[in-house]
């Protein structure tokens, strides 16, 4: 998962961050976060089975959120209790 958010931070949406701001921003990530192997596999997303892989890990590490801009995750809402917002909505939380 960290490999495929390397990805999307490349991507041309993301033009304005740059190399040194998303580097840092994944150093923090990798130092904070939590790395879990998921131990069950639901089916929640049959179209793209790596929302699924996104979903498995949130639910196997106890998240609260996940922030995404995937559209098959959004338009779930909420995943086994874990509520799924855009960045926007998670910036107005905080």
């Amino acid at each position: 998962m960290l490999a495929e958010l390397i990805d999307v931070l490349s991507r041309e949406k993301f033009a304005e961050v740059d190399e040194r701001q998303s580097e840092s921003f994944l150093s923090i990530l990798v130092r904070k976060a939590s790395v879990v192997a998921p131990k069950r596999s639901f089916v929640a997303v049959p179209e793209d089975p790596d929302d699924d892989a996104v979903l498995n890990a949130a639910f196997e590490g106890r998240a609260s959120y996940v922030v995404t801009g995937d559209r098959h995750l959004l338009d779930l809402g909420r995943f086994k209790g874990i509520r799924i917002v855009t960045v926007k909505e998670t910036l107005e939380l905080l």
